[in-house]
């Protein structure tokens, strides 16, 4: 049985769908799949032995401040990825935390900051000569016109958001009309910045981290298209993440990913260190890119604190490397705490 040497009293803070019950009882939501990740992380933290509280939050961070003093914990596991439905909140709730002092995990509000803001991440990627595609950013209200450099097939997205939310198959589009009608549709619908960017061929390659100052790589992940036409784009759109029925239907899967050549496995593993360091990621994180038929690594976007279920993408990966869950989940709590130190 995995124990902790040293038990810590842990807060396990989550997001709440809606206002959460006065009586914090969560014991049926955390049966359901929505809240896998939730779930899986305190059975976790509860079988090494430490005393979990946990707290789910919607739109009152005093509920969070109440907490820390009734019960000052000695770190708080946050898995929170957003406040009173806003994604890029979640950098105000890691503040708040640091703001009180109570170690927390997963990245800082720097770290969260760069990487939710996609627009801004590019830039700063580019600027340390990483390559990532060719890109525009449109804020709401702002004139839409597409510079020359931005050649179709280009990709369209929200510019402040995860977990492929607001990206469908009209995401890709070729010609102008098109462009500027998905434009709007992410200005007028999720109030928000649009990223238009290059759409690149290859093969998508998530590639999760761990660690502070030294950085542990697990084996690579890939997502196959196997009942796509040859020919038509292949790039995941929230129903390829999330919708069971669809991904059957087109033999959508996500699988180790077979090795590269000529190096490629260590040139990809040296970029996502570079990535990982340049937008201040702490803790845990994954890097998703494309490799194109050249070899060419083309870095698409960086995900601070990614999800913790157990069957997802970075637990499967570690997993695969040798680390249990429990271990997973206790190394991110001592990453956490040198953090703090």
């Amino acid at each position: 049985m995995v124990r902790a040497k040293k038990r810590y009293k842990v807060l396990v803070l989550f997001d709440s769908a809606g206002t959460p019950p006065e009586n914090q009882d969560f014991s049926k939501e955390l049966k359901t799949d929505d809240f896998a990740a939730e779930a899986h992380v305190i059975g976790a933290l509860k079988k090494l032995g430490h005393e979990v509280r946990t707290l789910g939050i919607w739109d009152e961070a005093d509920l969070i401040i109440d907490e820390l003093k009734a019960n000052p914990p000695d770190i708080v596991f946050n898995l929170t990825e957003h406040f009173n439905e806003v994604s890029a909140y979640d950098r105000n709730v890691a503040g708040l935390l640091e703001m009180l002092g109570v170690p927390y995990t997963g990245s800082s509000p720097t770290g969260l900051t760069l990487c939710k803001n996609k627009g801004m991440a590019k830039e700063l990627l580019t600027y340390h000569k990483i390559r990532v595609p060719n890109f525009a950013v449109y804020s709401p209200g702002a004139t839409i016109k597409r510079p020359n450099r931005l050649k179709f097939p280009l990709f369209i997205k929200p510019a402040e958001d995860e977990a492929s939310y607001g990206i469908s198959l009209d995401s890709f589009v070729e010609d102008d009309a098109a462009f500027e009608e998905r434009i709007r549709f992410i200005h007028e619908r999720m109030n928000q910045p649009a990223l238009a960017e290059e759409y690149i061929e290859g093969r998508e390659i998530y590639v999760s981290l761990l660690g502070n100052e030294r950085l542990r790589v697990f084996p690579f992940r890939e997502v196959i298209f196997t009942e796509i036409p040859e020919g038509q784009p292949r790039f995941s759109t929230f129903k390829t993440k999330w919708d069971d029925a669809y991904r059957k239907r087109w033999g959508i899967q996500n699988v180790f990913a077979e090795p590269f050549s000529n190096g490629t496995n260590q040139r990809i593993a040296k970029i996502c260190k570079a990535v990982y360091r340049a937008l201040r990621i702490r803790g845990y994180g994954r890097i998703d890119l494309r490799v194109t038929p050249a070899e060419e690594i083309v870095v698409l976007e960086a995900n601070p604190n990614p999800n913790l279920d157990r069957d997802d993408e970075f637990a499967q990966s570690a997993i695969k490397a040798g680390v249990s869950f429990p271990r997973l989940v206790q190394r991110i709590l001592k990453l956490a705490l040198a953090a703090a130190h």
